[in-house]
């Protein structure tokens, strides 16, 4: 028997497929009330005014805060093997890429 099927501090977390392909986004809205923390992860494309919410993620505050804690930890940790992340200038909603507007 596996040593780790008697620790009963053991998690067994499964990954589905269709959840290991991810999901691409690049803007993320947060909004919050007094019991939670919500996130709402969107796919905004150059040229195009409406953007889809692709996910939504739902906190307490006490699990955000520990988000907010473990990213902090993995951003340290990114720029120490790879360099200091520079932050881009801030863009305004819609995104445009700095392309031309699409047309059909």
């Amino acid at each position: 028997m596996d040593e780790n099927q008697n620790n009963p501090n053991q998690l067994n977390i499964e990954l589905t497929e269709e959840i290991a392909d991810g999901i691409y986004s690049n803007l993320a809205i947060i909004t919050h009330s007094n019991a939670e923390f919500v996130i709402d992860f969107v796919k905004v494309l150059p040229g195009v005014p409406k953007a889809k919410v692709k996910s939504r993620i739902l906190l307490t505050p006490q699990h955000a805060k520990r988000l907010l804690a473990a990213l902090a930890d993995n951003i340290q940790k990114y720029e120490q093997a790879h360099g200091v992340i520079k932050p881009t200038e801030s863009i305004g909603i819609p995104m445009n890429f700095g392309g031309p507007t699409a047309q059909a």
